[in-house]
């Protein structure tokens, strides 16, 4: 398992190698949808049986990867 991020871990063994909270077979995805979707962190985290620092941490990797994203836009 490789930490690619504080907190977010990837293995190919595990969810298909989707970044996961790291130590948990959570993955980012889910957790910034939860989140998104207007669910409070710290309930977030009781049901994933997560901490809240683990929620802050999916969010801030999804931050960073939405930072170097590339949108092509065409009339």
């Amino acid at each position: 398992m490789t930490e690619i991020a504080p907190g977010i871990s990837a293995d190919s063994k595990v969810r298909f190698g989707k970044p996961a909270i790291r130590g948990t077979r959570v993955p980012v995805d889910t957790v910034v949808a939860r989140v998104a979707a207007g669910v409070e962190i710290k309930k977030v985290a009781e049901e994933y049986a997560i901490t809240e620092a683990d929620v802050y941490n999916a969010l801030h990797y999804a931050a960073l990867r939405l930072a170097e994203e590339q949108v092509w836009v065409t009339a």
